[in-house]
């Protein structure tokens, strides 16, 4: 529950601390003495936008906090634990806002500064708000569904509906993407085919270009290598009349003669005879090299041809031809890739048909709870109208499945666009007679704006019993309301009070005097700037304040009676 909120240079107010009590407690105050200022400040505190005009004139920043006891309110011990923001105060959460003069903002947890969003997650573990617009919200479809599941209290069936709807959008999404894309992916596939039959059909290997590079050219200079070796040859070895072999042997077999005679020619007389054993070895190959070569015209136009392909296939796809083997391999990934998209597809049409029958089957049961819950709650709405002056009225919440559309057969997106919601296949309809005879139709058509807040109120009251917050705060929520209304309206928030701390900023006499606890919202100029307090009636005073609630500014011992007997009952 709602312990104290500190309210320091916010708006209108230069400082208050407000401690609040468990029960029921009624804010009443003259008009525009800031009745609601308090929720305002508390709001910001659970995460509201904030403005710059929230600054009170003249100061630097507002400072806003608000302490709760959370000793009984496990999930909301629970969250603080996960995010490591359990405070050293056992039992309690405290939840803090800075706002400048700019407009920025710092939010605390138990005195750690956290995200925004963070003000919001814990805010709605603690309090829950009603405001004094609540009765037009209810006209809204989407309002209505929202209102009715918050009575069913199904949010497991609600979640699995949205599970599947939102894996249904991802699937359809993605099968967009993929359909509109595919008129440009099939050209692009087959140029890319057309260019992998041509490299599969020259079918270059790791390291062959080298090779072909290497025969090429051996094969184009063919004679010329013929006359050269046998050039060489001659002069090394085979020239009868000289040749550089003979001329050394001649040598070598002079200096070994004289080395006997003189042994500083040994060394020379050892070099002689290695060169010797060295060039008849170099003979020896080129004359094996030049035996093996030949003019084999049909070979070379064969390597010349290959070689001339691997050099136009490059430069047609601007690569250097030791390049074109990766690149060959890069393009059938791509191709086997483009069509993996054919085949995906195909899958997602499988996976949205399994999706949807698997909506379909939660958004059946999530009706039928809907269908139940209905009935309950129409019975429950419909007699807190006939207590809330509305002797007659009778209420009724109708839940209707749309239409099955025919859909063409391959037209699965528009299928499945006509019939997936995230909220589930219902449509949702409040339905109201006030008047004998009248038949059921839809509130907006037939309830005016002061039976709509009685409508909306008592919708609210009856749903207060299924949140989880334990702290409700109803802000002007008995606007169109009086007399016998007024006093019922009153005892409903009274006996809602048993169980919840309930908060209610208020106008009327016969609500005010169901709270134990009532505060009065003033003003007064200070300085020439306008302040708001807010002061705990005595009961004394109390019987005051109903008393003007009651006739006005002028009091009288009659309107004293009435504001005592008021209190009294």
């Amino acid at each position: 529950m709602l312990l104290q909120l500190n309210i320091q240079n916010f708006a209108i107010v230069r400082s208050l601390d407000i401690d609040w009590h468990s029960g029921m407690t009624t804010i009443t105050g003259e008009t525009g003495a800031g009745k609601s200022i308090a929720i305002d400040a508390l709001g910001l505190c659970l995460g509201d936008r904030a403005t710059t005009n929230v600054v009170r004139p003249n100061c630097k920043k507002a400072d806003l906090a608000a302490t709760f006891e959370i000793k009984k309110n496990k999930l909301a011990i629970a969250w603080l634990k996960q995010h490591e923001l359990i405070s050293e105060h056992d039992g309690e959460c405290i939840l803090r806002r800075v706002i400048s003069a700019e407009g920025r903002s710092k939010s605390y947890i138990n005195g750690s500064q956290v995200p925004l969003i963070q003000l919001k997650e814990i805010g709605q573990l603690l309090i829950n708000i009603h405001g004094q617009h609540d009765h037009q919200l209810i006209v809204k479809a989407s309002h209505q569904c929202r209102l009715l599941d918050s009575y069913a209290n199904h949010p497991t069936l609600l979640n699995d509906v949205k599970h599947y709807a939102l894996q249904w959008s991802k699937l359809n999404k993605e099968l967009a993407l993929l359909q509109q894309s595919k008129q440009q992916r099939e050209a692009e596939q087959q140029l890319i085919q057309y260019q992998v039959n041509e490299l599969d059909e020259f079918a270059l290997q790791h390291g062959e270009f080298a090779t072909l590079e290497a025969d090429y050219k051996r094969h184009s200079n063919a004679q010329d290598l013929l006359d050269s070796t046998l050039s060489s040859l001659q002069t090394l070895s085979e020239n009868e009349n000289f040749n550089i072999l003979d001329a050394l042997r001649e040598c070598s077999e002079n200096v070994h003669s004289i080395a006997r005679i003189d042994p500083q020619l040994a060394n020379v007389a050892s070099i002689l005879s290695e060169a010797l054993i060295q060039l008849d070895e170099a003979s020896s190959d080129l004359s094996h090299y030049y035996q093996q070569l030949e003019l084999d015209p049909q070979s070379y136009a064969l390597i010349e041809d290959r070689y001339s392909t691997a050099l136009q296939l490059a430069k047609k796809h601007q690569l250097s031809p030791e390049e074109l083997v990766n690149f060959h391999g890069e393009l059938k990934q791509q191709l086997d890739s483009m069509s993996n998209d054919e085949s995906r597809i195909n899958t997602i049409i499988e996976a949205l048909e399994t999706t949807k029958q698997h909506y379909h089957d939660s958004a059946n049961i999530l009706s039928i709870s809907r269908q139940k819950s209905a009935q309950r709650l129409s019975k429950l709405i419909s007699k807190s109208m006939q207590e809330l002056n509305m002797p007659h009225g009778k209420f009724h919440i109708a839940t209707e499945q749309p239409k099955a559309k025919n859909i063409e057969q391959g037209s699965i997106q528009a299928d499945f666009k006509d019939s997936i919601n995230s909220n589930g296949t219902d449509q949702i309809n409040f339905q109201v007679s006030i008047n004998p005879g009248q038949a059921l139709e839809a509130m907006h058509k037939v309830a005016s704006g002061g039976e709509l807040s009685r409508i909306s109120l008592a919708m609210q009251v009856i749903l207060a019993d299924k949140v989880i917050t334990p702290t409700l705060i109803f802000d002007e929520v008995d606007v169109g309301i009086s007399g016998p209304t007024a006093a019922m309206v009153g005892k409903k928030l009274q006996q809602l009070a048993k169980n919840t701390q309930v908060i209610c900023v208020t106008h009327l006499p016969q609500v005010a005097c169901k709270g134990h606890q009532q505060l009065f919202v003033s003003k007064h100029i200070d300085g020439g700037l306008t302040e708001t307090t807010v002061t705990e009636l005595s009961e004394s005073n109390r019987v005051k304040e109903i008393a003007r609630l009651l006739a006005g500014d002028k009091i009288s011992q009659h309107s004293l009676a009435n504001a005592q007997e008021l209190l009294a009952s």
